[in-house]
């Protein structure tokens, strides 16, 4: 058994017609096992999503073993998530990641979770993709931490109100402390 850090092959999200909405395939070049020769072409990317789409398109299960890998899948409205692995990964932790992404992707979107919300907040998507893997690795399992990383709240600022009291009040206070230096001389 060959442990490995290394355990997403590829994220997929695809609508209900089975259409790639995102696709993001990892690589890596430092893997232990060396870089993978598996789904290379946009081809062989095609008829992988078209196949495991016509196993998935059917909400009620959460794992399926298709062509020698492991997907783990979530329907949300009109589109369905995707976290696959290696037929000998830790389906438990591919699906806890998956849940992490899809909780916080909800969170973010508010509960619109449809093609056309993702596709206007691809950016949003992307970093929530970006900060629960990274090149194959799984590195936040956590929605809330995953979602406080990509919106970062607005910096509590006082508002300042400017206004005539407040010029006359300035001027004022100005008026007396050149008054007051004056009479020091």
């Amino acid at each position: 058994m060959n442990l490995s850090l290394y355990s997403v092959n590829a994220f997929l999200i695809l609508d209900s017609e089975g259409h790639r909405v995102l696709a993001k395939y990892y690589r890596p070049k430092s893997h232990p096992q060396g870089e993978s020769k598996d789904l290379l072409t946009l081809k062989e990317q095609r008829a992988f999503e078209k196949g495991l789409w016509q196993k998935t398109k059917k909400p009620g299960g959460d794992i399926i073993l298709y062509d020698s890998h492991l997907a783990v899948y979530r329907h949300s409205l009109d589109l369905i998530f995707y976290i696959i692995g290696g037929s000998t990964e830790n389906e438990l932790m591919l699906y806890s990641a998956l849940v992490a992404f899809s909780d916080a992707v909800h969170m973010l979107l508010r509960n619109q979770v449809e093609k056309r919300g993702v596709l206007e907040n691809l950016d949003l998507v992307l970093l929530c993709l970006d900060e629960t893997i990274d090149d194959g690795i799984i590195v936040e399992t956590d929605s809330t931490t995953i979602a406080s990383r990509v919106s970062r709240p607005k910096a509590d600022t006082t508002e300042i109100v400017i206004n005539e009291q407040t010029i006359m009040s300035a001027y004022q206070t100005v008026k007396e402390k050149m008054q007051q230096r004056i009479n020091q001389l």
